[in-house]
């Protein structure tokens, strides 16, 4: 890392969900719900879920001791790691200073907690990038920064349940990176709004306005998109972008269904400024250039328009992204750098290696950005990344489905984890059958997980064996 700071990025990423999942057809039927909804609807497969002995804190430090030992990083060579994550355990004490067990004899770290709703995680990650940017000169400077993001997402009982979800990411950022951020193309917008907050303090489930929420996100995306327009013309003289200068274009992803939505109104901004080639059924569009931006949110016909015009680019730019969204649900704060992982796994390096890809980022309450990644020449800098991914991608594979019954069971669990002390985790007490056909609540090998509060709210933590993996 010796040498002028430039080039700045991700060196390396890890991803860490629950091994238990709920499989999204069988829950429409335990709801109740008309068939499609969730799967067709929606666009989901499969939800992820923590009992009672995961926690923000636990699936953080999962995450990050995974990075660290994959990538063989010093603990002494890190001189700043955020965190992002709207899961909050405690009022005052960061997830941040929790993971500070992983650098033992290392003090010596800045950064803390970053909390706006799914958001945190891209400003831990812009937060990291500046700090070696302002700091890192390869003489008195020289150390790793780590932005960590997870969160565990979860909704009370009704319609909003089966968007929930669990995860938690880690990326090694430093200079001279094979996926680099663009300096000077953050297209940041916020406002004031009530769309999703957590004001209960003993309760994890958020209150939702649901059309509001989408209709926020969508707004923002819009403004988001049109200052990164006027930003990349500013700095490549007076060249403006549209969706086919990327190799890929990457969403915050709530549900599949509205990130197909989002790249179709990305793609009526490009058909609206003229540049328009890589879409199809541009008479569709035509009746809407005129149209209010504000006239278009819930309007069906032009979904039904801005979807068909820009399918095909779906397919090729944004639908490789959506693996882990698909399958494990939202993971808030980490759900973009999910995609990003999917991306990776789903795409050859060839076509992406000297291309753009451009990333949207939404968190309620709002706050919002829109920022883009140039990746490296040589295919084989992507090589650390790409096995990453497929790991990830085979412990995706290997996960442990459980009823929509047993994940009614594992809210109901989480609900009692909160605000009582001592306590000890249900998971951790149950037989092999408790008369509910309950199973163990398995882990993955070298997992964090919870043992126990104390009297005093203290919360103490252990690692999985491969043994205690399976329930055993």
């Amino acid at each position: 890392m010796a040498g002028s700071v430039t080039d700045v990025g991700i060196h390396a990423m890890e991803v860490y969900f629950p091994r238990l999942f709920v499989d999204q057809t069988e829950l429409e039927q335990f709801d109740g719900a008309s068939s499609g909804k969730y799967t067709v609807g929606l666009g989901q497969m499969q939800m992820g879920f923590c009992a009672d002995h995961e926690d923000v804190q636990s699936i953080m430090l999962t995450v990050t001791a995974k990075l660290m030992e994959k990538h063989n990083i010093d603990p002494k060579s890190v001189g700043f790691l955020a965190v992002g994550t709207e899961t909050i355990v405690d009022k005052s004490k960061s997830v941040k200073t929790q993971l500070m067990q992983l650098f033992p004899g290392n003090g010596d770290i800045e950064g803390v907690d970053v909390t706006n709703a799914c958001f945190g995680g891209t400003q831990a990650v812009f937060h990291t990038v500046d700090w070696v940017y302002a700091n890192v000169d390869g003489s008195r400077e020289n150390r790793w920064a780590l932005a960590v993001m997870g969160d565990i997402a979860v909704y009370d009982k009704g319609p909003a349940r089966c968007t929930g979800g669990a995860g938690a990411v880690a990326l090694l950022i430093g200079p001279n990176a094979p996926l680099v951020f663009d300096r000077g193309l953050r297209a940041v917008h916020m406002q004031s709004v009530y769309d999703f907050y957590k004001p209960r303090m003993t309760s994890e489930y958020p209150v939702v306005d649901g059309a509001l929420s989408v209709q926020s996100y969508l707004s923002a995306l819009d403004a988001c998109y049109q200052l990164y327009g006027a930003k990349y013309a500013k700095i490549t003289n007076g060249k403006h972008p549209d969706l086919s200068n990327f190799a890929a274009v990457l969403f915050h992803s709530p549900y599949a269904r509205l990130v197909q939505k989002s790249l179709g109104r990305l793609a009526f901004h490009d058909f609206v400024s003229g540049r328009h080639s890589h879409l199809s059924s541009l008479d569709q569009l035509s009746a809407f250039r005129d149209t209010p931006l504000n006239a278009t949110y819930g309007d069906k016909s032009f979904e039904k328009a801005v979807l068909t015009a820009s399918e095909q680019l779906f397919r090729a730019k944004t639908d490789p992204s959506l693996l882990f969204a698909r399958r494990i649900g939202n993971m808030y704060t980490g759900s973009l750098y999910g995609g990003l992982c999917s991306l990776l796994l789903t795409q050859s390096p060839s076509e992406l290696v000297g291309r753009r890809l451009l990333l949207f980022s939404y968190g309620s309450g709002s706050a919002a950005a829109i920022f883009s990644l140039s990746v490296c020449t040589d295919a084989s800098r992507l090589q650390g990344l790409l096995q990453s991914a497929k790991e990830a991608a085979y412990q995706l594979d290997h996960r442990v489905k459980a009823s929509p019954k047993q994940f009614a069971r594992a809210l109901e669990m989480r609900e009692q984890l909160l605000g009582k002390a001592p306590y000890q985790p249900q998971a951790l007490c149950m037989d092999d059958n408790d008369g509910e056909g309950m199973m163990h609540f398995p882990l993955f090998p070298d997992t964090f997980y919870l043992t126990q509060i104390d009297e005093k709210f203290r919360r103490r933590y252990e690692r999985a064996t491969n043994v205690q993996q399976n329930g055993h």
